[in-house]
């Protein structure tokens, strides 16, 4: 409500929000629920920048698909399978794969601009990358992150039953059995208004958790500042369960320039003929794998790894200068662009690179529609844990899930009836001051991440695995401390959840005895005969009503 006179113009805040569905998070699992739900539903988008900040944003290579008739549901499930070392759940990813051409025809029917080729019957282009054994990846240019978000934003903005929540962060759920409402599950949750300063209380009958992954948890990431891993942690602490945390996929080819941070050059560069070099020249994928190149991240990851670490290397590099000069302009304007803004001209000369943290594979467990193991709280995106990614994740098969997830959590919302809106307390600040010493979190976020690097990066072993724990658990102690005492900001709920996610990943990785897929043990060098999920429990799980 906003006041005027002739003297002062001041704005009073409204400090709870009630909404039929509250969604945590912009990226295309968000954006794409909240358009499939707002016909019907009033809706509240909660993003920590302005609407297109995410990872989903910064996706280059595109979506995977069966589009073409050369290509079979049936080829895309036993890549998936591949790539994902014998620990894809079947259902979701037969699910998945099944639903991706309806996803496609849902993002072409809303005007995402793909990139059209005459000569194709289907009229799309498609490429292919690493772990694919057809072209299937649908795609605009090298931005189809881009292109997908901007053409969802503008039809998110403009619709009445939509509110945009911008520079606003997620504290925590709100557990009905904490205000008086047993059995009720999730009924909202508390978030901070960053630039007013202020916590608004959010109450609403579905809340979706879409925040994205956890790659800030490391130095090096080719994810966005926002990727602090903040659903996963929020729904830990209010009891959901989460599995296969320990796989955290590496991109192979992370843009190696000082003034170039987490620029990802695509999968797509190495499907379109793109090769791995040392300094001289020297092939080196040839002796890692048959598949060379075009072999699963992972293994790719690992060999870059293996040839900097025997070699003393910075980077390696990724040659594609081969193509002819147009090609490679029209295919890859961003990246054509963006390296020659820092000197390097992709025609003429390699690319340098370097593994970074990627993606997380493993997540908030979830159904088939979406729904986690507390009562009206959903999970979409990388966030998820749906079982479709296994112990790696395929090339592009990213924006797929968090389309077919997010109808799939959409269809089961619309068909809940609708009850009356919870009255939530207010938030409580009545036992905290200003934070004295700002320093402190800097500096354990700084500590944190480089533990996560030194210790749980591409290749792991047990001594490192416990060296980073012992660090996590200190550093958990100081961060509660301060959260317990001081009023709360965006930089200490991100570190805060920093830090419980990667104690998380840490967990995982030793209750892991074996190398599958992303983990790669040098004290469990073997793969076990018989793939399960690694699967914890946090203190306030209820087996009672587990997803169907």
């Amino acid at each position: 409500m906003i006041y005027f006179n002739a003297f002062t113009l001041c704005t009073v805040a409204i400090l709870h929000k009630q909404y039929d569905v509250l969604i945590l998070g912009s990226g295309t699992a968000g954006q794409s629920l909240a358009l499939r739900l707002a016909d019907h539903l009033r809706v509240a988008i909660v993003t920590k920048r302005q609407l297109t900040d995410s990872a989903s944003a910064w996706a280059q290579g595109g979506i995977a698909a069966v589009l073409d008739t050369a290509d079979s549901i049936e080829a895309h499930i036993q890549d998936t399978f591949t790539a994902g070392a014998g620990l894809c759940d079947p259902a979701a990813t037969r699910y998945v794969v099944e639903h991706g051409k309806g996803a496609i025809e849902w993002l072409i029917g809303r005007g995402v601009p793909f990139t059209r080729e005459d000569r194709s019957a289907l009229g799309y282009h498609l490429t292919r990358e690493g772990g694919h054994s057809h072209r299937r990846i649908i795609h605009a240019a090298d931005a189809t992150g881009a292109a997908v978000q901007a053409t969802l934003g503008e039809e998110v903005r403009a619709h009445p039953n939509i509110d945009i929540l911008e520079h606003h962060i997620a504290i925590d759920l709100v557990l009905g059995d904490k205000i008086g409402m047993p059995g009720a599950g999730c009924v909202g949750a508390y978030v901070l208004d960053i630039e007013q300063d202020q916590v608004i209380t959010i109450s609403a009958r579905s809340t979706v958790v879409a925040t994205g992954g956890t790659g800030k948890v490391y130095l090096y990431t080719t994810n966005p500042d926002v990727a602090t891993g903040d659903g996963i942690a929020m729904a830990w602490r209010a009891g959901c369960r989460v599995r296969n945390m320990e796989f955290i996929q590496f991109h192979p080819t992370c843009l190696y320039h000082p003034q170039a941070k987490s620029f990802l050059i695509s999968e797509a560069v190495r499907g379109e003929g793109g090769l791995l070099r040392l300094p001289d020249g020297t092939r080196f994928m040839p002796e890692h794998d048959p598949r060379e190149e075009l072999a699963p991240r992972d293994i790719v990851a690992r060999a870059i790894d293996f040839e900097m670490k025997k070699r003393g290397l910075d980077c390696v590099y990724l040659d594609i200068s081969h193509k002819p000069a147009d090609w490679l302009r029209e295919h890859f304007p961003n990246i054509y662009s963006r390296c020659l803004e820092l000197g390097i001209d992709i025609t003429r000369e390699p690319i340098p690179v370097v593994p970074a943290a990627h993606y997380s594979c493993g997540g908030i467990i979830t159904d088939l529609a979406a729904r986690t193991d507390v009562p009206g709280l959903y999970a979409v995106g990388e966030s998820a844990g749906t079982g479709l990614h296994g112990a790696n994740r395929l090339a592009s098969n990213s924006l797929l899930e968090c389309l077919v997830f997010g109808e799939a959590a959409a269809e089961d919302i619309l068909a809940k009836p609708v009850g009356p809106m919870p009255a939530l307390p207010a938030w409580d600040e009545s036992r905290v001051t200003d934070a004295d010493e700002a320093v402190v979190i800097s500096h354990n976020w700084a500590e944190l991440r480089r533990a996560m690097w030194d210790y749980v990066g591409i290749v792991r072993t047990t001594k490192r695995l416990k060296r980073a724990q012992h660090r996590i658990r200190l550093l958990e102690r100081e961060i509660h401390e301060f959260y317990s005492n001081f009023r709360v900001s965006n930089d200490l709920i991100e570190l805060r959840n920093l830090v419980v996610t990667a104690d998380l990943i840490v967990r995982c990785a030793l209750k892991r005895k074996e190398s599958r897929g992303l983990h790669h043990s040098r004290d469990y060098p073997e793969t076990l005969p018989r793939a399960q999920d690694t699967v914890l429990r946090p203190p306030r799980f209820r087996q009672k009503q587990p997803p169907a």
